[in-house]
């Protein structure tokens, strides 16, 4: 009786250390893999990688840039800077030329009614846009009768038109254009792959890949100026439509506001 609780003190001695040393070990690889699953996280990389993807578009573009040849490529970048610098400027000039029709009826009206027609003409004079130059060039002629006011405001109807449309010419040109200069480089490099498959007598991928990388970057410059340009260019066209249409609108308003003033001698 004695051995067996002997030994079994002797068991429970050795199995003490044995299970302290489990637990230790079960405890560290709970550490482990915590510091695995959950790894400290690195504000400075974090960082870096924030920054290199806020620079990677204009970088990814100096790249395409330099890798299509700036010699096929710059054209095509001028095409579209000199259109969207014509664009500007007409959006800019368009919407100074935007006029309240409505309200200059109204006060050209009251203007008649008051002081008759140079009373007018101050109004229309001292307003900018197509509208109220048309409208001065009317009432200059009122005098001559109402048909030459309106030979006259339909004449200068069409000199403003000339000027509101002017420059989009241009940029026509460069939506055209663009896409050719492209296509140029397009053919350039496939005659540049086809010159060093022959020099090589080889058709590895290697030897053709930057011919064709410069047939397909400047092609996709050229694509991207003129659909760049091809909104604008339907904007300014729309904006031009609608104040065309406003100021024969308007004109038809103001002959029947001078025959008014007319038939009643005021």
């Amino acid at each position: 009786m004695r051995k067996l609780i002997a030994l079994f003190m002797l068991a429970g001695i050795m199995y003490v250390p044995v299970f302290a040393n489990a637990q230790e070990a079960s405890a560290d690889t709970a550490a482990a893999t915590q510091a695995v699953e959950t790894p400290a996280a690195s504000p400075t990389v974090v960082d870096d990688e924030i920054v290199a993807e806020e620079q990677s578009f204009h970088q990814v573009i100096k790249d395409k840039f330099i890798e299509g040849d700036p010699l096929y490529m710059t054209p095509v970048l001028l095409c579209l800077i000199f259109g969207l610098a014509i664009a500007l400027e007409r959006i800019v000039t368009l919407n100074m030329a935007t006029t309240n029709t409505k309200k200059l009826l109204l006060k050209v009206e009251n203007a008649l009614a008051s002081g008759g027609i140079e009373a007018a003409k101050d109004v229309t004079r001292n307003t900018k846009g197509p509208v109220a130059s048309i409208f001065t060039q009317g009432l200059m002629r009122y005098s001559e009768g109402l048909d030459m006011v309106e030979k006259s405001i339909i004449s200068y109807g069409s000199v403003e038109m000339g000027r509101l449309e002017k420059g989009l010419i241009w940029i026509s040109l460069f939506i055209a254009l663009a896409p050719m200069l492209g296509f140029f480089g397009t053919v350039v490099g496939m005659i540049f792959a086809f010159d060093t498959i022959e020099a090589a007598g080889d058709i590895s991928p290697s030897i053709v890949a930057g011919g064709i990388k410069i047939a397909l970057l400047t092609t996709v410059a050229g694509l991207i100026a003129a659909m760049i340009l091809q909104l604008f260019y339907n904007y300014l066209v729309s904006k031009i439509d609608s104040l065309v249409i406003d100021m024969e609108d308007s004109s038809i308003s103001l002959v029947d506001i001078l025959v008014k003033h007319k038939l009643t001698g005021k």
